[in-house]
């Protein structure tokens, strides 16, 4: 199983595509009016065809072998044209040239808003799948999500966690931290017992920054249509900032970049400490830390307040149908079939994390032990995580292009005297001059 960190994206190719399709924005629509019957999906399945599918999720090539096996008169061609930004720039091309669009894209759910408000991608309703609201957990199905219309079927999700070295807690006799403000202190007690291991690594990543701030009641961005408000610097923003600017400025976060070979072998000597990221991470520890094995443990998030349970998404994409692709019918029921379906099962069997509510819930699955983790039952805990998300969190319609400037604006906090709260405004201001570029209406 991949890691679905949320990459940060370059905007190329997308940004002039973007500022074209907002002029058309205020257009009619056909694509999600109405409603398709049932028995075209089922005639389109007994048709058969093939069904071009562009996804670097690598569980979907037993979900497309038991497709295939199940209708016979179907082929479906998995593609794998690069991970996050490489596809969504061969994506953008395909969608401008009108030429070689797939029928079936996955497509990260921090960038789908961007492809649903500029109408390339389709909206599934038509086919039912609003119906399908209480088939997800509240963060995934939000953010498939945009006014009416559902622009993807969730395929996985990526509630947080804790993830701590507990042999590395136990030498040093450090609690688990249950808020935040005890984490600041296991920070500084680690430390100072050795100065060289920290409690976590972090360089500067949107994906983190934003999960945090999500975790702790800011609502940066507010989206209604290509009307966009952007403001950093409400009361959960400061909530973080005040938190992670002592983390900062004590130096108690390794320097070491996340998903270098560096940073995997502080996860596995013990410098790193902790990890807090989505639940699909037990797969890369077991890979990409073998030597760990037994050290380690989950825990719920902590808390910005002690006694509560928020939590947030880090990572997880959709499956969508781009609208220039053929075979409607055909591309909705495989999506169906992978994310609401017998497709499920098969890639939780191969390591995947779920979105849906009745596989988080089952006895099966929370009562899974990790022998990674000494045989914890770890999915318990990400369960509750996955129910505690709040629903309202709203990524930009641009946030592709936005994760592209954080390390030229948030990212200096890091590496020089710039405050995190200096650098939210920068990233700001940015993002508001490049959506006000864009045509979009854009507030502070």
């Amino acid at each position: 199983m991949p890691k679905y960190s949320r990459r940060v994206l370059s905007g190329i190719g997308i940004a002039s595509a973007l500022a074209l399709a907002l002029t058309a924005c205020g257009g009619s629509d056909d694509s999600g009016s109405g409603s398709v019957d049932a028995g075209s999906v089922d005639a389109a399945l007994e048709k058969g065809g093939t069904l071009t599918v562009w996804a670097w999720e690598p569980t979907l090539k037993q979900v497309a072998a038991d497709f295939e096996k199940e209708h016979p008169k179907v082929k479906v061609k998995l593609v794998n044209a690069g991970t996050g930004n490489d596809q969504y720039t061969a994506l953008q091309n395909a969608i401008s040239a009108k030429k070689g669009v797939p029928d079936v894209a996955q497509i990260e759910y921090y960038a789908l808003s961007q492809y649903a408000l500029t109408k390339s991608v389709t909206d599934l309703t038509q086919y039912g799948a609003d119906k399908l609201a209480d088939t997800y957990s509240p963060g995934p199905w939000n953010a498939v999500k945009s006014g009416d219309g559902v622009y993807g079927l969730p395929m996985d999700s990526g509630p947080m966690a804790l993830f701590y070295n507990k042999t590395v807690f136990d030498k040093y006799d450090i609690k688990v931290p249950t808020t935040w403000d005890e984490y600041l202190e296991a920070a500084r007690k680690l430390h100072k017992a050795d100065p060289k291991a920290y409690i976590t690594s972090d360089t500067g990543d949107a994906g983190m920054t934003t999960s945090l701030l999500w975790q702790a009641g800011s609502r940066p961005y507010q989206v209604d249509g290509t009307d966009v408000k952007i403001d950093f610097s409400d009361a959960g923003a400061k909530t973080y900032t005040d938190t992670w600017q002592k983390l900062i400025d004590e130096k108690l976060l390794s320097p070491v970049a996340g998903w270098s070979d560096e940073w995997y072998k502080g996860l596995g000597d013990g410098t790193i400490a902790t990890l807090a990221t989505g639940a699909w991470m037990p797969a890369n520890f077991a890979s990409g830390v073998k030597d760990a094995a037994g050290d380690w443990r989950a825990a719920p998030l902590p808390q910005w307040k002690a006694g509560e349970k928020a939590s947030a998404e880090n990572g997880g994409s959709s499956l969508a149908m781009p609208e220039l692709g053929g075979n409607e019918a055909l591309a909705y029921a495989f999506i169906e079939y992978a994310n609401a379906g017998k497709g499920v099962k098969t890639r939780l069997d191969g390591g995947a994390f779920p979105a849906t509510t009745a596989d988080l819930n089952s006895t099966e699955f929370q009562n899974t032990a990790f022998p990674y983790f000494g045989g914890q039952q770890a999915n318990k805990i990400f369960a509750e995580s996955a129910a505690n998300v709040p629903s309202d969190w709203k990524y930009l319609p641009y946030q592709v292009y936005a994760n592209s400037i954080f390390n030229d604006t948030v990212g200096k906090a890091y590496v020089s005297g710039t405050t995190l709260t200096d650098g939210l405004k920068s990233w700001q201001d940015a993002s508001v001059k490049y959506g006000s570029e864009q045509g979009f209406t854009v507030a502070e």
